[in-house]
């Protein structure tokens, strides 16, 4: 099994692993370009996504500046729109559905590490410096008509529902299921979104 495969299957793996380096590299250079181009160069934009995210539906809408790991694992439905300085730390898989509008600074993290320092980072080499720390992952799964607020945090392996609301500066630990209206640190559900 490569280091790529145990992650993406929530397994500990090497994050310094040739393949993922040369992966999060890439997505590096694509969002730095990203990032700088006109934001009037609609084909520009469209054409890095393309190459930076697993996939989209139609019409997807990423304010600049935006932040991934290696943005591959990132799936887009139609009409999501995503406003600036968002972060998505895509080390598992990351599914937003149709019509998902993200407010500025979401964070949206799959990763996770060994709460125990020897686990998390094993013994150290000769010159008592360690390698990448140990990491595992869960993926995180937004459904459709979904609103999240401001400076928010997705915890990994989250499922929100269909037509959910999230409050500004939530912290999502669990599952919230569809047609609520959630938030909160940590964040709850507080009633219906009829």
């Amino acid at each position: 099994m490569t280091e790529r495969e145990k992650m993406l299957a929530g397994e500990l793996y090497d994050c310094g692993d040739k393949e993922l380096m040369e992966q999060w590299y890439l997505a590096k250079r694509l969002m730095k370009e990203y990032n700088a181009i006109d934001v009037e160069d609609l084909a520009g934009r469209k054409r890095i996504l393309s190459e930076l995210l697993g996939g989209t539906g139609n019409d997807p809408w990423i304010t600049p500046p935006f932040f991934v790991d290696y943005g591959n694992n990132i799936y887009l439905g139609n009409n999501c729109e995503i406003n600036m300085n968002c972060t998505f730390l895509d080390t598992n898989r990351i599914t937003i559905g149709d019509n998902a509008l993200i407010a500025p600074n979401v964070q949206i993290y799959t990763a996770f590490h060994p709460a125990n320092a020897a686990e998390r980072f094993g013994e150290p080499r000769e010159d008592g410096s360690f390698a990448f720390c140990k990491t595992q992952t869960a993926p995180v799964t937004i459904g459709k008509n979904v609103w999240i607020g401001g400076g928010a945090i997705i915890m990994p392996g989250v499922t929100i529902g269909d037509n959910v609301v999230i409050g500004a500066g939530s912290v999502v630990t669990k599952d919230i299921p569809s047609n609520k209206i959630a938030f909160g640190n940590p964040c709850r559900v507080y009633r219906d979104n009829v």
